[in-house]
């Protein structure tokens, strides 16, 4: 039987500095603020004496936010500041030590660890050479100055390390490997300095904490009216402390919140300095000459890009819902409000009464219980679904905003809710209320009312401006979707939520103007009826009334283009008077410019018909050149009597040539005066 042996580590020595002290008083927690933004403001408080500090335990990965946000209040004491192990608190203890936190494993192993170093056991002295269990005991082997002695210690018998500065790091060693174990907390320590006697002390600290969760019953009436809202939040004690009685509040907000490593040693980086040796001499051999470069083209500047005019905004307009006068019968257990605090974006629900929940607990906990003004109606968000959803609009009547939550809808009691009575009705997501602001809730849908929808577009002329060889045509681009609602007996209001088509503008009721786009409201009689939602946009087609990349065509020359080729790129030719035609039979009657433009049609219809007749004599004076040279080639071939006869019928086709040529050139100069009183039309 091995018999158990004591080892004196650091005998009369002070307490481990490198621990917070153990005297300390831990004050109870207070009140604890839950933020939407995963925080929790912890207030501690209570007595403290003259010559006591102050400590607590937190959760490890808490410590950068104690370090960040720790506020301490001491109307009659000064603050000397805040102690806690390190983090890597094992690794720190036990760096220079000759061993480590293995060696603790056993009683043999941390002795061979020693091994060298000058101890006393068993009436002997000098320095620790092994050690190993035996049957009679622990045997250890020490070099003494007479030489290798063995001891064989007993039960009760003690090891002394003669080196105490080594005796205290290995305590603390000790002492740091059981802080170690429960690694997920750390001991904080504030450090104070007061004076007089006992004194009402408190500190603040912002930590992380789990999202305190809302979530809504909301009690609908059948028609209009009021709605009974309840808010429950889901709480969570994760701070390592049982709360309590404490003042519980819950704030919805959007702060700015930051994590730094402020618990995490950081070491910078340095730039290394080589150490300077003499440089290498290299050399480069010569190659011998090369021809120098050709010279490069200087790069083109990049085309510049002309931003698009942004499209005006509209102006949002709202339309508030009637508030109901009946209340619905109310037989739902009443609930404490809490009392709410509004400032700056922020508002904090202050629970009544205190709470108490245990550390690593859930709670669920009622903070709201109010009346709202309420009103049933159908919502369509998607022009494509085939039913609307049933949905309900609150109007915040209170003075403090409500939080995002999860809404349980539940039908109204009483005798107008029929089956409704009671029920469930359907989930629904509430998003943040201002006072004053509505919002409407969409629970389920409604098989019974039917919908279907279809969409158009066109583009209509709508006035005439002119500049020379250019018609401007003012256009309205028009898209219009059609809704077809079948209620099927059923009255209410039908809310139709549209998306925004840039650049367009509505011609239908905006009732207000959001993130869903634009609102629409209708009034449902129980018959089926249709809903029509049109847009506009202001628009030109500039239409050439010739290609003004031929030039001038009063400066043409019929004899150096091909006209056939270039039929359609003049003026009169064909497509041009057909679209003119065709603009001015779309063309309102009371358009601005329609004058100017049939005058411009009847002057491009005469235009064609001049440019018919070019075209006639054009043809005309091709066939007779195409004659004189068949006439020339004859004359050339013949010879005796049948020469002249050639000669004669050449001089025929020559003049019959010229003769074309001369009409062919009058009717052209025609045309061009044709296109000369276009021109001054436009």
């Amino acid at each position: 039987m091995r018999a158990p042996f004591k080892l004196y580590l650091a005998l009369g020595l002070p307490a481990m500095a490198l621990l917070p002290a153990a005297r300390g008083a831990e004050l109870p927690v207070r009140s604890v603020t839950l933020s939407n933004a995963g925080l929790m403001q912890v207030e501690r408080g209570g007595p403290l004496a003259a010559d006591e500090g102050i400590t607590f335990r937190a959760p490890a990965e808490d410590v950068d936010d104690v370090l960040k946000s720790l506020l301490v209040r001491d109307a009659a004491g000064t603050l000397e500041g805040l102690r806690l192990p390190a983090r890597d608190l094992e690794t720190e203890a036990f760096r220079g030590l000759p061993l480590r936190p293995a060696d603790f494993e056993s009683r043999i192993a941390l002795l061979k660890a020693l091994r060298g170093h000058l101890v006393e056991a068993g009436g002997a002295s000098g320095r620790l050479a092994d050690a190993e269990e035996s049957e009679a005991g622990l045997r250890l082997a020490v070099l003494t100055e007479a030489g290798l002695r063995t001891v064989v210690l007993r039960e009760g018998e003690e090891v002394r390390l003669a080196d105490q500065a080594l005796a205290a790091r290995l305590r603390r060693a000790a002492e740091a490997l059981a802080a170690a174990r429960t690694a997920d907390e750390r001991q904080v320590e504030i450090r104070l300095r007061g004076t007089g006697g006992t004194r009402e002390v408190g500190f603040t600290y912002v930590a992380s904490a789990p999202l305190w969760k809302p979530s809504w019953r909301l009690v609908v009436p059948t028609g209009e009216g009021e709605a009974r809202l309840l808010g429950w939040a889901v709480v969570e004690n994760r701070s390592g402390t049982d709360w309590e009685g404490v003042r519980l509040s819950l704030v919805s907000g959007n702060p700015a919140a930051y994590h730094q490593p402020l618990y995490e040693p950081i070491r910078v980086a340095r730039p290394e300095l080589p150490v300077r040796v003499a440089e290498r001499v290299q050399v480069q051999a010569d190659t011998g000459g090369r021809p120098p470069p050709p010279p490069m083209p200087a790069p083109a500047p990049p085309p510049m890009a002309m931003a698009a005019p942004m499209p005006a905004g509209m102006a949002a307009r709202s339309a508030a819902p009637q508030p109901g006068a009946a209340l619905f019968q109310q037989d739902i257990a009443a609930t404490p409000s809490a009392t709410a605090a509004s400032s700056a974006g922020r508002v904090a629900f202050t629970l009544p009464a205190p709470v108490s929940i245990r550390t690593g607990e859930t709670a669920n906990v009622p903070f709201v219980d109010v009346a709202l003004p309420a009103e049933r109606l159908w919502w369509v968000q998607d022009l494509a679904a085939r039913n609307p959803l049933n949905a309900v609009r609150l109007r915040n009547a209170g003075t403090s905003t409500l939080p995002d939550g999860l809404a349980t809808v539940y039908g109204a009691t009483g005798p107008a809710a029929g089956a409704e009575a009671g029920a469930f009705l359907g989930d629904a997501e509430l998003r943040a209320v201002a006072p004053g602001e509505a919002r409407i809730l969409a629970f389920a849908r409604d098989r019974d009312v039917q919908l279907s929808s279809a969409q158009a577009s066109n583009e209509r002329p709508v006035s005439i401006q002119t500049r020379r060889g250019v018609v401007l045509v003012g256009t309205v681009r028009s898209t219009e979707t059609a809704l077809a609602v079948d209620p099927r007996g059923a009255r209410g209001k039908l809310v139709v939520d549209l998306p925004r088509q840039p650049g367009m503008q509505p011609r239908f009721a905006v009732a207000s103007e959001g993130d869903f786009g634009l609102r629409h409201e209708a009034v449902l009689d129980g018959s089926a009826t249709t809903l029509r939602f049109g847009w506009e946009r202001q628009g030109s087609t500039e239409l050439p009334l010739w290609d003004a990349g031929l030039g001038d065509p009063t400066l043409l020359r019929w004899r150096e283009m091909d006209l056939e080729q270039s039929l359609r790129r003049l003026p009169g030719g064909p497509g041009t008077l057909e679209t003119l035609r065709t603009v001015l039979e779309r063309l309102p009657a009371d358009a601005a410019g329609r004058d100017k433009l049939a005058a411009l049609v009847a002057a491009m219809q005469q235009a064609r018909q001049m440019l018919d007749t070019a075209r006639t004599a054009i043809r005309q004076y091709a066939t007779a050149e195409a004659a004189l040279g068949r006439a020339r080639a004859a004359a050339e071939d013949r010879s005796g009597p049948a020469r002249e006869d050639a000669r004669r019928r050449l001089n025929e086709a020559s003049l019959a040539t010229e003769r074309a040529g001369t009409a062919a050139d009058t009717a052209w100069e025609a045309w061009q005066r044709g296109v000369q009183d276009l021109l001054a039309k436009t």
